[in-house]
């Protein structure tokens, strides 16, 4: 069964490739290790989750505040945050090739569990267990990695100009906090929201755009009150159950992983992830955590600046404590694409093809006259094309190579229907005047529409 995934992951890069879906970063240059550029279908995959997300999570809402905060912050940022002291992975080292490697990874690879594990722990069990490195070759001791990214601000390199790329997105929404106190006036509980890249300099990225270095996350920070927080983490819960279901997911795709408090991140007091079934495997792909009032209260006391919210019914002060639902962006294009990806049999030939929700798609439908080579068809089929393309705007046009080559195109971008525009359509058959032949991707059935038809048809 690994073998198995191990070809269907394969596949799903090839076709990514080929397809125009994900390209290696620096890829003319041998490439940048965990860093990916997504091409246009990949791109309109991405946006298509984007749009979704923001739809279900901030604009269907009267309670979420939506910002964009910058990806370079201040060092002081991250030391109030303990991301300095505490967002580390451990790190070994293959004693001949001096590559370097996450321990933990290590040992799952060779069976067994680093879940919980302390760096004493993991150490011990990779000695009783006699890993080596890829190379076979003996490591060094684990220590400790840690993932943020320097950079210096301005001419001079030193302590006062240093500064991160931003290790998470969440910092962003609690630096902003009283900003949207003070514009807004908002009243518990409402959330600030923000999709945005952050950046980890992972020791060893693996399994694709699963684990990278520069990476896209959608969140929010919920802020409650503290009383509050088991209900909220509760709602958030099944939250996030429905964006599953609006994603087109079935309960067997994914699963609740509950934490153990050895396991969770310094700041929070209960922490939710969900796992995706992988080719790979079940693997996180985002999470909710209850970050009580962690956050907050360690930027008011480094940076002087009350964060405390002011009750407007009791006059009272206090700091706001925090749910936070967090989703891998780019973990969800992959899910997409790994759930959608089929192969089957069609006219005695085996063909691959996406399944995607058609309000996932890159392409909800594409535009091909019969003949690229006869005037009127082609006008026909622009006018069509056009059409649709006002209302839709992704729709594709395709006039390269016979009908059955485009329909192998278009199944492998995931394109629900085909379009074509015969000489029946121009009058040849007065009886199929202005209807199209529309050919179903998952079926491959093709049935008449009648032009007029078309933008409800396709769109439903």
């Amino acid at each position: 069964m690994e073998e198995k995934n191990e070809v269907k992951m394969e596949k799903i890069v090839s076709l990514c490739k080929r397809r125009g879906f994900v390209f290696q970063g620096s890829e003319i240059y041998g490439g940048l290790a965990g860093t990916f550029d997504y091409g246009p279908l990949g791109l309109a995959i991405k946006k298509n989750i984007e749009r979704l997300w923001w739809k279900q999570f901030v604009d269907n809402r009267t309670d979420m505040y939506g910002i964009d905060a910058s990806l370079i912050s201040s060092a002081k940022v991250w030391e109030a945050s303990g991301h300095t002291t505490t967002f580390n992975d451990p790190l070994v080292e293959d004693l001949v090739t001096k590559k370097r490697y996450r321990a933990d990874h290590l040992l799952e690879d060779a069976g067994h569990s680093a879940e919980g594990l302390s760096l004493s722990e993991l150490a011990a069990k990779l000695k009783e267990h006699k890993v080596v490195s890829p190379d076979g070759n003996p490591i060094s001791e684990p220590k400790v990695f840690n993932l943020l990214f320097p950079v210096y601000m301005g001419a001079v390199q030193n302590e006062d100009s240093l500064a991160y790329l931003r290790g998470e997105t969440a910092q962003g929404m609690f630096t902003n906090f009283k900003n949207i106190l003070d514009c807004f006036s908002p009243k518990l509980p409402f959330g600030i929201a923000q999709i945005g890249r952050s950046f980890r300099n992972e020791i060893a990225p693996r399994d694709y755009i699963f684990r990278v270095r520069e990476l896209e996350i959608m969140e929010f920070e919920y802020f409650i009150k503290e009383a509050d927080w088991e209900g909220q983490f509760e709602y958030w819960r099944a939250q996030y159950h429905e964006w599953f279901q609006s994603l087109g997911f079935s309960n067997e795709d994914y699963k609740e992983v509950e934490l153990d408090e050895k396991d969770r991140a310094h700041y929070s007091k209960r922490t939710m992830d969900f796992y995706f079934k992988y080719p790979f495997g079940f693997k996180e792909i985002g999470g909710i955590a209850y970050r009580t009032d962690y956050d907050l209260k360690n930027h008011m006391e480094k940076s002087g600046v009350d964060m405390r919210y002011l009750d407007p019914e009791t006059n009272e002060k206090s700091i706001p404590h925090v749910i936070e639902p967090t989703f891998g962006l780019g973990r969800f294009v992959l899910a997409v694409i790994a759930k959608g990806y089929t192969e089957d049999e069609m006219n005695g030939e085996v063909r691959t093809y996406l399944k995607l929700p058609a309000h996932l798609a890159p392409y909800r439908a594409c535009v091909s006259p019969l003949l690229k080579n006869r005037p009127e068809l082609v006008a026909k089929a622009r006018e069509v094309f056009a059409s649709l393309k006002k209302e839709f705007g992704n729709i594709a046009w395709d006039d390269n190579g016979n009908v059955g080559k485009r329909y192998r195109r278009q199944d492998e971008s995931g394109t629900p229907y085909c379009i074509g525009i015969d000489f029946d359509t121009l009058g040849e058959n007065s009886n199929l005047l202005d209807m199209v032949t529309v050919r179903h991707r998952d079926t491959g059935e093709q049935e008449r529409v009648h032009v007029s038809e078309l933008t409800a048809y396709i769109g439903k």
